[in-house]
């Protein structure tokens, strides 16, 4: 029976294409002979045949290299792990009052230009005041891309508004915030690797879509710091039970990183 995606949590199921990167993610080396996929993905209700014709459209694709049988992640998605663990674990300092603000200057560009602009923003957290203002606390430590300077002015600034009521008109927090903790009611529910595994999933996709902001103006109970916990933890039994199954002894990788293909072929899931 095929499942529906569930409202509370944004639990969907999961294609051949996600389970399949997500493994690769969680092994180390990123790599699995095809013999050891077929038993892995076999909890998810994928048979032998849908594999291989999932790994044949992967590698024709650019997602997975192929050598005598064994299947790798490529340098792309490599680096696109790379970037994800650095999202959902972001660095920060204490809050100023200053408020971080982007005003996009480009004017003319096609549509396919102005999603990619606005997907890069959100994923450095930014939310979108009016139409070209994009702002967030300044908060987070990470670099301003280069590539932005050309189609954007980044400034420090200081609203007027009071923190709180801009917070939440810039993000659906009390939304987030349930959304979150239905999902860590659903993980502590869920016992079979499949469900674990599925519910991670959702979890990698929700924490990568957390504003990260000051304690401050978050709702009271905000579960952003228990799904990194109950995710981090995940990851280890993930890589544990990928090394028994392997019978090889591995290292934390991404477990559900790429569970997020077909959402982040536009990020999230894959």
């Amino acid at each position: 029976m095929r499942r529906e995606v569930s409202v509370e949590t944004g639990l969907r199921p999961l294609s051949a294409r996600s389970v399949v990167l997500s493994l690769l993610l969680g092994a180390q080396p990123p790599e699995l002979p095809v013999r050891e996929l077929v038993a892995l993905v076999e909890p998810f209700g994928i048979g032998g045949s849908t594999l291989r014709a999932a790994l044949s459209r992967m590698t024709a694709a650019g997602d997975l290299r192929c050598t005598d049988a064994v299947y790798g992640l490529s340098d792309r998605l490599l680096e696109r792990r790379r970037r994800q663990d650095a999202a959902l674990h972001p660095r920060t300092r204490a809050w100023t009052g200053d408020w971080e603000m982007a005003v996009i200057t480009a004017t003319g560009r096609p549509a396919a230009e102005r999603a990619e602009l606005r997907a890069e923003l959100t994923a450095l957290r930014l939310a979108e005041l009016r139409e070209g203002v994009w702002l967030r606390p300044a908060t987070l430590l990470r670099p301003w891309p280069d590539r932005l300077h050309e189609v954007a002015h980044h400034f420090t600034t200081h609203p007027t508004a009071p923190p709180r009521e801009l917070a939440a008109t810039l993000w659906p927090l009390r939304e987030w915030k349930a959304t979150g903790t239905a999902l860590l009611r659903h993980t502590d529910r869920s016992t079979t690797p499949a469900d674990r595994f599925t519910a991670f999933t959702a979890v990698v996709r929700h924490l990568l879509s957390d504003p990260v902001l000051p304690p401050d103006l978050l709702p009271p109970g905000w579960p952003g710091e228990a799904l990194r916990a109950a995710y981090t933890e995940y990851r280890r039994e993930f890589a544990s039970r990928l090394g028994e199954e392997t019978g090889d002894s591995r290292d934390a990788g991404d477990a559900t990183g790429a569970g997020r293909g077909r959402e982040a072929e536009g990020v999230r899931q894959g």
